[in-house]
């Protein structure tokens, strides 16, 4: 259940810093030093903004070869960020099993998404899961499109 709040705060953090346009890092200092009236950001939840900033471009990437609908810049604000959680979990943290990491994303997505987004979101997830034995050991996948790189180019 503690972990279920963090990446709930997580996408809080991670859904504003998108929809203002703001640096994910600044935004997150900002919600450490100053809280205001929520309590102060779980461990857990620092930790995946803190991920999800660091391994943005490859996230994005990684999402972009997968999707076989949208490109990430395309997708629902609030989805594109759910995917972005799970994707960080599923690539970089050896400590959530995928299925957990797929689960959090698809309850998140039942709560907070339109009632498509769940099966959208639990078919790129899976995608990714797949495509975690052709990624070197770094987590770059050879798949991943080099006109991709910049998740802001507009094609």
């Amino acid at each position: 259940m503690a972990r279920s709040t963090a990446r709930k705060r997580a996408l809080n953090t991670l859904y504003e810093a998108d929809e203002k346009g703001q640096d994910i890092f600044s935004l997150l200092d900002e919600r450490i030093a100053h809280p205001g009236a929520q309590t102060p950001l779980p461990d857990y939840a620092i930790e995946i903004v803190r991920g999800v900033a660091d391994h943005l471009g490859q996230i994005d990437r990684t999402l972009d070869a997968h999707s076989t609908s949208w490109k990430v810049r395309r997708m629902a604000v609030v989805d594109r960020n759910i995917l972005r959680m799970a994707t960080w979990e599923i690539l970089f943290n050896a400590d959530v099993p995928d299925r957990v990491a797929i689960d959090e994303a698809l309850s998140l997505a039942k709560m907070l998404s339109d009632e498509g987004s769940p099966s959208f979101i639990h078919g790129l997830l899976s995608a990714v899961c797949e495509g975690k034995g052709s990624a070197d050991s770094s987590g770059d996948l050879s798949a991943a499109d080099p006109s991709d790189a910049d998740p802001q180019s507009d094609e």
